[in-house]
């Protein structure tokens, strides 16, 4: 995508702020192995040493200027360095340029451990003002700054791997097999960005570990395989479930307004759209009656479009640990936009964020925290990771959320017309196996005037265990369902009162996902003009 490619990498941004001299560096990554590889290249560019130092085993060299000086020729930082605050008193003796890569130092990163912090703003200012070219990089997968420290450091989110860097891991395994072995890779261009997309999203590790497996496994670089194991690999994290949808909108009943934007927005991902000048949807908010297909829908959109459908569990975000909740609203969206293009779905949105509002007195400002960067992203994004939302309770959504621009359009699905139970219904029986045309179907849409689409499933269903019951092998029929709507109170009669705010919410704020109006809607705009 072409916003994407204009974007400034990690890398970049890290080179940019050695040589701007900032002292002191935060990059958050997981991938130790693939952070210093790059940090070795830009301390050969720079001319400066690369000296790492961790807990466990100290300091050590990685990368040295070969043209020294007697003094720097004395010899490298003691390797039996690992108490923290020893680490500092000697990065801050050493007298040459240097690069130091500080790993998981976030634990010792506490306020309880003042002289850590205070050794650190004094190394800053040394730095910052030295004759010699000297910084601090410290990376960790967690990030942890004390307030003392914040305006003295500079955090980068470090990418995770694009298709550039899986295309070399995928070269790399193959210069390793023997050129005679049959790979579907090696002829078919096609295949292979197949295969490098199918590995978008991981670490390069990941990346690594996934294509060894598929080798083992099937002796080809297998797309199920990876993408089964890339399923379990980001579900890992607990916060983002990668969700492969099987519906479709056929399975969908009414609803025609909003299917028929989001058929239109399928093509807006492709090159041809840019080209044409189209810009990259940003997604869409559902809001409505409970059980109406809003969920449905957000999954019927992931096979329809063929793209990674991930669903973001908003309460899993919040963590015990301070900071923690805000890295992981920032590590769910890295990896949205790196499996891009793709959909995020945030279900039962309100849940999540409706406490923003008191975050300040409850949790310290967290959920607050968490709510603004989201909806930074959504408003600032170029990336073409396409989101869909669904709430129940418009009043628990904070008024920042509906601000326009954050979605590109609110659409409110309300309970089925008559024409879309009849729909409904037919589909439902369906799918249990039954033909929809030997039910009087004019008869159960009368009797479920008022019903959501799940309350109409949840019917049916009942009809089946109530004719199961009967030895004479007699199977479901209008008089047997008739008998199991009967038995439900729909949410329309319980909850009347929230679904007509809903409704009176809407008619002004929102656009309709259904061109047919419900009964039950009908009759309250009669009240209401009367």
């Amino acid at each position: 995508m072409e916003a994407d490619d204009k974007k400034i990498t990690s890398d970049q941004e890290i080179e940019d702020l050695l040589r701007a001299r900032y002292p002191l560096i935060y990059v958050v990554s997981s991938e130790e192995g693939r952070v210093e590889k790059i940090m070795a290249k830009m301390a050969e560019r720079r001319q400066r040493n690369l000296i790492t130092w961790t807990c466990t085993g100290g300091f050590a060299d990685i990368y040295r200027v070969q043209a020294q000086t007697e003094t720097s020729a004395k010899g490298s930082l003691p390797a039996d360095t690992i108490d923290p605050i020893k680490a500092l008193e000697q990065i801050a003796k050493y007298e040459d340029d240097a690069i130091f890569l500080i790993k998981d130092y976030h634990p010792f990163l506490d306020t309880r451990n003042f002289s850590v912090v205070r050794k650190l703003r004094d190394i800053s200012a040394t730095f910052k003002h030295g004759s010699k070219k000297r910084n601090i990089v410290f990376l960790s997968p967690v990030m942890k700054i004390p307030a003392e420290l914040e305006s003295s450091v500079a955090i980068v989110d470090y990418d995770l791997p694009n298709r550039h860097d899986i295309a070399q891991i995928v070269d790399k395994i193959l210069r390793s097999l023997p050129p005679e072995l049959p790979l579907r890779i090696r002829e078919d261009e096609d295949y292979r960005e197949r295969v490098i997309e199918a590995a978008l999203g991981l670490t390069a590790e990941e990346a690594e570990n996934v294509y060894s497996k598929s080798l083992v496994r099937t002796r080809s670089f297998d797309i199920d395989t990876i993408l089964s194991e890339k399923k379990h690999i980001i579900r890992k994290s607990g916060i983002l479930e990668f969700y492969e949808s099987r519906s479709a909108f056929s399975d969908i009943g009414g609803l025609e307004v909003l299917k028929g934007w989001l058929s239109k927005r399928q093509v807006a991902f492709t090159k041809r759209a840019r080209d044409f000048g189209l810009p990259l949807p940003k997604g869409i908010l559902l809001i409505g009656v409970p059980g109406c297909g809003k969920s449905l829908t957000a999954k019927a959109v992931g096979a329809m479009w063929q793209m990674p459908l991930l669903r973001l569990d908003v309460g899993k975000v919040f963590s015990s640990l301070v900071g923690s909740s805000e890295e992981n609203i920032r590590k769910a969206i890295k990896t949205a936009e790196a499996v891009a293009p793709s959909i995020l779905w945030l279900d039962e949105l309100e849940k999540g964020f409706s406490g923003t509002g008191s975050s300040g007195q409850s949790d310290g400002g967290t959920t607050a925290r968490v709510f603004g960067s989201f909806i930074t992203w959504l408003q600032e994004k170029s990336s073409s990771v396409f989101v869909i939302a669904t709430a129940n309770d418009v009043s628990q959504l904070p008024p920042e959320l509906l601000r326009k621009g954050r979605f590109d359009e609110i659409f409110f699905v309300d309970l089925p017309s008559e024409e879309e139970r009849a729909k409904i219904t037919a589909i439902h029986l369906q799918g249990k196996g039954r033909d929809p045309e030997k039910f009087n179907l004019e008869m159960l849409v009368k009797a479920t005037q008022g019903f959501s689409g799940s309350e109409i499933e949840q019917a049916i269903i009942s009809a089946l265990f109530d004719a199961f019951e009967f030895e004479d092998g007699r199977d479901i029929n209008d008089e047997i369902l008739q008998q199991a709507i009967g038995e439900i109170i729909p949410l329309s009669y319980t909850a009347k009162e929230k679904i007509d705010f809903l409704r009176e919410w809407a008619r002004s704020r929102a656009r309709r996902a259904s061109m047919l109006v419900s009964e039950s809607e009908t009759q309250q705009v009669r009240t209401l003009e009367i």
